[in-house]
């Protein structure tokens, strides 16, 4: 009976229980569909830009840009598609193994239900009236009475049990079904948008080779390139003014906690010459960075460098132009690795240096890796050395990975900071 008795409660629990997690998937279900919806959009606003380019058989630095985005937004899709997928997968599993589980209780529940029916119909209530009459005295026949009557309620509660898991378990096989159809529908959608994705590479890559024919495009690509360099140095100082910001935010709540810890404890109004703060895992990290000039890891396994820093004399236009940082020559797709222990703080796309991240290393060091084909992380998010953060692309010159290191706002030449291959 008292198995019974917690096979009833659990029901009720699971199907409290079942309400509350169908609002939370509900509102995970919204919020996910609205995240793909803004990248099926923002793919259709590229497609558009591209077709008319196409109506107007216009080969430009602008078109291969917007086929980089669109080919990277995508690829967003195609993998926002698949995380999903496979969640559904495993949100499945757990449905089918949990219907199974309902199907055992109820089985159990229907068979000692109807042991207790035939019971009855064999013996009557006459049998319950004969039980009674048998007591030898009246304490037991009160305890009869009492059990008898428990016993009733007991198997009122046994029928409850019944329409709760039959209920349960009709909600559970629906929302298993929409699962499956959902699952179904988000397979067909991805197996669509890696083709599109095909179709989009290859046109870039057609693209690609009708530009490098082209010597007015080597030098639009080439005034791009300074824009960029331009672009990315304004990122580096706003990044420098927020962190200033920030310390001096945390500095001042500091100085106010001690003041009024001053001022609970009845001392000095005024406080002496700030002492110095404790060392930070951001300071070990910036410190660790500086003592690596020389022996910092290569951002990719596979590679020469193509151009080095500063001063470049271009091959093709003879034109002197100022490099930033190195680009090393590596095949596409190559995995692009962090140098140093980091933080992520910046992933954006620049015209002429497509997808962009840095790399904060702390006190003042930060990394910066451009013409990249795909991004592995996210922006604020901790990283280690030698975690892969994303892959190489293809450019106008050829494939490779654009590298920069910045101590504040000086340039460095990366070659002195990297290990000697």
């Amino acid at each position: 009976m008292h198995k019974r008795h917690w096979i009833i409660t659990g029901l009720l629990i699971l199907l409290s229980l079942g309400f509350c997690f169908a609002q939370r998937d509900q509102h995970e279900i919204q919020r996910k569909q609205k995240e793909l919806q803004k990248l099926r959009d923002d793919i259709e606003k590229y497609e558009k830009r591209i077709l008319e380019s196409d109506k107007k058989e216009q080969v430009t630095l602008g078109r291969l840009d917007d086929l980089e985005r669109q080919s990277d937004l995508i690829r967003q899709l195609v993998q926002k598609l698949h995380d999903e997928e496979l969640q559904l997968t495993t949100e499945i599993d757990t449905a089918r193994s949990f219907i199974a589980s309902l199907e055992n209780q109820l089985h159990f529940l229907q068979s000692h239900y109807a042991n207790y029916v035939r019971s009855v119909y064999k013996n009557g209530r006459v049998y319950d009236i004969e039980v009674l009459f048998s007591s030898k005295s009246i304490n037991q026949l009160y305890i009869r009475i009492q059990y008898l009557k428990r016993f009733s309620e007991q198997r009122a509660k046994d029928l409850q049990g019944i329409a709760a898991n039959k209920s349960e378990l009709e909600q559970k096989n629906y929302t298993l079904q929409d699962k499956l159809q959902r699952e179904h529908l988000l397979i067909s959608e991805k197996t669509i948008e890696e083709h599109n994705l095909n179709k989009t590479y290859a046109a870039r890559r057609t693209v690609l080779k009708k530009i490098r024919k082209d010597k007015t495009m080597f030098k639009k690509q080439l005034s791009r390139k300074t824009e960029a360099y331009g672009q990315i140095e304004k990122m580096i100082t706003d990044l420098i003014e927020k962190e200033r910001i920030r310390k001096e935010h945390e500095e001042a709540e500091r100085r106010a906690r001690e003041l009024a810890e001053a001022r609970k404890k009845n001392e000095k109004k005024i406080l002496p010459e700030a002492p110095s703060l404790p060392e930070s895992e951001e300071g070990t990290a910036g410190e660790n960075f500086g003592l690596k000039k020389g022996k910092l890891r290569w951002p990719v396994k596979n590679g020469s460098v193509h151009a080095h820093f500063g001063n470049q004399v271009h091959p093709v236009l003879k034109t002197i132009t100022q490099n930033s940082g190195i680009d090393i020559t590596t095949p596409i797709g190559s995995a692009v690795y962090a140098v140093a222990d980091g933080e992520v703080s910046v992933i954006s796309f620049i015209p002429g240096f497509g997808n962009i991240l840095i790399i904060n290393h702390y006190n003042g060091y930060r990394s910066v890796y451009a013409h990249l084909s795909d991004i592995l992380v996210r922006e604020s998010q901790k990283i280690a050395e030698g975690a892969v953060i994303g892959k190489s692309g293809d450019t106008v010159e050829r494939p490779l990975l654009h590298f920069e290191i910045w101590k504040e706002r000086e340039k460095q030449n990366p070659e002195n900071w990297l290990v000697k291959r």
